[in-house]
């Protein structure tokens, strides 16, 4: 009798699902303690937050004026970062030239690099003494640093590696077998990339826009070093949840709140994308 159509053949399958399913002790515990570690302090966030005076703290005017000012430069810093940033992922994934591998390596420096060292070294560069913000200020009269500007400066610094990232991988994922048959019908370069792998790689020029997107919203080391806490001009909200912690925590928890249902609605957007391309 064949093995697919034995009696026993369910039963083992069975067992073998049931052995490839048991979680151990030794790797069961840490994970539920990683777990809690995780989920407790927003489960604490929650508990906290003061529900029946919500509408009160969300419509308070610096709340506004926090939520106003974040959205716009979390918008700016995203459409800079995809106009700067696609090319810059393209040159990655698919340019032949010397010292890509350097230039990859500091791409991807800020996302390991502490936010407040970005916003230093921000002001080393466009700062009035810097090295361009001191001929900018000189010849044009353009002073850069504490001014809206900053704002999105800062968060484009610290949020674009997450989209060149993205659409690097998705560029490299693409089938280049479609890029070679429309140079064989005459297609030019810029036809090409316009009509052929944007299209390609949308998913993932998506996936970078919405992580970049969500990263400028909470952007606050870089924010605070090069740009300030002026209200209505650089005071952003995470700078408003960490400032109102000294005087109104209530107000600190809301916001608070607000950016986690940002934080979530980003993750659900994604997920779309991410089991997609997994059951692709």
């Amino acid at each position: 009798m064949p093995a697919s159509t034995s009696p026993d053949a369910p039963a083992a399958r069975g067992r073998r699902r049931s052995r490839t399913g048991a979680v151990p002790a030794v790797l069961l515990v840490p994970a539920l303690v990683g777990l809690g570690l995780l989920v407790l302090p927003l489960a604490g966030l929650l508990v906290r937050t003061p529900w029946g005076e919500l509408g009160t703290h969300l419509t308070a005017p610096a709340v506004l004026d926090a939520l106003r000012l974040s959205l716009v430069t979390a918008t700016v810093a995203t459409v800079l970062s995809l106009v700067l940033g696609v090319p810059l992922a393209w040159v990655l994934a698919r340019a032949d030239l010397p010292g890509t591998g350097i230039l990859r390596a500091l791409v991807t420096v800020p996302l390991v690099l502490p936010p407040v060292v970005g916003g230093v070294a921000l002001l080393l560069l466009l700062g009035r003494r810097g090295l361009l913000g001191e001929h900018l200020d000189a010849w044009f009269g353009v002073t850069v640093p504490f001014t809206t500007a900053a704002v999105v400066l800062a968060q484009t610094f610290v949020a674009m590696p997450f989209l060149v990232i993205a659409v690097e991988g998705a560029l490299r994922g693409a089938d280049r077998r479609y890029e070679d048959a429309a140079a064989t019908l005459g297609a030019g370069r810029w036809t090409t990339f316009r009509r052929v792998t944007l299209p390609l790689v949308a998913p993932g020029v998506s996936a970078g826009a919405v992580l970049c997107f969500a990263r400028a919203l909470g952007e606050f080391g870089a924010t605070i070093t090069f740009a300030g806490s002026f209200p209505g001009v650089t005071r952003t909200m995470p700078i408003a949840v960490y400032l109102a912690l000294e005087t109104d925590p209530e107000s600190a928890i809301v916001l608070s709140l607000l950016l986690l249902v940002v934080s979530v609605g980003v993750l659900a957007a994604l997920r779309g994308r991410w089991v997609s391309g997994v059951g692709a």
